[in-house]
């Protein structure tokens, strides 16, 4: 995988293999460049290590922009036909409103408020935490 995309502070974007999913923390700013490559690079691993998730937590992004949401929007496309769900994690209101405002609804592309429910939507928490799993009642 290459890293050698960044936000603007210039540090990579962390992509980690958690068993079958991929975990993309994204902090900051990113620019149009990085969020291509970064769609590019998470597209190329799913294909490559055949995960059957990606969480891409946006916690720490203040701004969504048309073309990050576009991006975000393909990557979840990319992977649904590569056999893989994507979920969203961390949505800040501002962010959530800014995307209606823009007119972008993102299909395929599911969210949770946190990373930890997005590992549950996809079914995989008791693969990454040490605490036992929970049967949904």
């Amino acid at each position: 995988m290459n890293n050698d995309y960044s936000r603007a502070g210039g540090a990579p974007v962390p992509v980690l293999r958690l068993g079958d999913i991929l975990l993309v923390t994204l902090q900051g700013e990113l620019h149009d460049g990085a969020a291509e490559q970064l769609r590019q690079d998470i597209v190329e691993a799913i294909a490559r290590s055949r995960v059957t998730g990606v969480v891409i937590d946006i916690s720490g992004v203040e701004i969504v922009d048309s073309f990050l949401g576009r991006v975000l929007a393909e990557i979840a496309a990319n992977a649904r036909l590569l056999a893989a769900q994507t979920v969203v994690a961390g949505m800040r209101p501002a962010v959530a409103l800014t995307l209606v405002e823009l007119g972008l609804t993102l299909p395929g592309l599911k969210t949770a408020l946190s990373t930890e429910a997005a590992l549950e939507l996809l079914g995989r928490v008791g693969a990454v935490s040490d605490g036992p799993r929970r049967e949904p009642r």
